[in-house]
């Protein structure tokens, strides 16, 4: 791993050694106009920092060898927790996924109707399964009052937490418990691989079937990598009920997964992923849905920071994953005031922002997402899926992705800053 870790940190800054070799006439010309100040933003915002972290992620995809799975003979039981608010259309085709698992252990499915106003709790009493159990909240608390209710009556020592709308995929579960029981011992919880299920609903769900199958996938394969990914989402994750115990369960904020997730980090516990323990969960359909989805994760990371701020100065691989989390409002605002203003000049000839430096990255880019595509598309090979046709999604996550993300994530880094009232708004 440190081996691995070394390698793909050369790599990278190799890379930028040479883009910034190959700017210098641009960035003395870009001095010239604008002064020294500017220019250092500029370039750290739009072309160092951005390259620097693409090519570790393609050098770090190049590397990573996932470790098989051993034999396992005998698997623990499980509770799962499914917190429910409103989900009469969806809990009925998430239960039959959860309860169709082939999976060797005992298997408790608890969902916590949280106090919803439709036919929720109807819709789980008409499944009939010994397996489950139903319990009322009768006034709406939140997903982590929710959780933390379904913690209390949970009897297993690992609890895996489902969304009211994912649908598991085959083997999901065994693979889950299987990459805990094959990790180090001081893993406390795995995350799961989450898909998107209403990929064909609008041109935003397309956008983000390949942001979830993409983005956000390989960043967790690359976390887990060094040993240290960063968040176990709410979705489907597992986790020690001993550890959540000590951290006290789920707190009562917008981003309570990274709050946990970070409170885990900072106690020396260590987080795995699975890959191959996958999901399909549906997302925000309208881009109103998805700025305050984004809006809420951005401001889960500084909630996460300041009940944690420890995790700072927790000497491991991980911390410099969090750092490079911290600088997203810089890289959030670069892209909006510098890059795209700079491509737009560009597109009239002026190329003063739009230089070499930040040319070089759509090669980079565009390698980069070749690669995970590859291996992506293998693994769900391997799981019996196929890659959906969607080029109209590939162009809008490619070219409009960051456009659409960066103001929602801005918005949440503001809200926090500026303490304003919290909404879960959509998951």
């Amino acid at each position: 791993m440190t081996i691995k870790f070394v390698l793909a940190q050369i790599g990278a800054v190799l890379w930028v050694l040479f883009s910034f070799w190959i700017a210098l006439p641009w960035i003395d010309n870009l001095d010239n106009v604008i002064g020294p100040v500017l220019t250092i933003l500029i370039i750290l915002g739009v072309a160092i920092l951005p390259g620097y972290i693409s090519s570790f992620v393609f050098f770090s995809t190049l590397l990573d060898r996932r470790p098989a799975l051993a034999e396992i003979a005998h698997y623990p039981p499980v509770s799962i927790l499914i917190a429910a608010y409103n989900e009469e259309h969806t809990i009925t085709d998430t239960l039959r996924s959860v309860l169709s698992q082939s999976y060797q252990g005992d298997l408790e499915v608890i969902v916590i109707d949280d106090g919803s106003q439709d036919q929720t709790a109807a819709q789980v009493e008409a499944v009939v399964d010994p397996r489950l159990r139903l319990v009322r909240q009768p006034v709406n608390g939140g997903k982590a009052s929710a959780l933390n209710t379904g913690l209390h009556h949970a009897r297993h020592d690992l609890v895996i937490t489902v969304d009211a709308d994912t649908f598991l995929y085959k083997d999901a579960l065994r693979y889950l418990v299987g990459r805990y029981l094959c990790d180090p011992s001081n893993t406390a919880a795995v995350a799961g691989a989450i898909a998107v299920r209403n990929s064909r609903k609008s041109w935003i769900t397309r956008l983000q079937e390949w942001d979830y199958f993409h983005g956000i996938a390989i960043v967790k394969r690359i976390q887990s990598l060094y040993q240290g990914t960063l968040v176990a989402q709410g979705a489907f994750s597992l986790y020690e009920k001993s550890v959540l115990l000590e951290l006290g369960g789920w707190a009562p904020v917008v981003g309570e997964d990274i709050v946990l997730s970070w409170g885990m980090l900072s106690k020396g516990y260590r987080i795995g992923y699975a890959e191959n323990a996958v999901v399909f969960t549906n997302v925000p359909e309208t881009y109103r849905q998805l700025f305050r989805q984004r809006r809420r994760w951005a401001r889960g990371m500084f909630e996460a920071l300041r009940a944690h701020p420890e995790i700072l100065l927790t000497p491991r691989i991980t911390l410099q994953f969090v750092l490079v989390n911290l600088l997203f409002p810089f890289l959030d605002v670069s892209y909006l005031l510098f890059f795209v203003p700079g491509v737009i000049a560009a597109l009239f000839g002026f190329f003063l922002i739009a230089g070499p430096i930040t040319l070089l990255l759509i090669p980079l880019a565009g390698l980069n997402n070749l690669v995970i595509f590859i291996v992506q598309r293998r693994m769900f090979k391997e799981r019996g899926l196929k890659v959906r046709k969607n080029l109209r999604g590939m162009f809008l996550y490619v070219f409009l992705s960051q456009l659409l993300m960066s103001p929602a994530s801005i918005a949440g880094y503001a809200s926090e800053v500026l303490r304003l009232g919290k909404t879960w708004g959509t998951k």
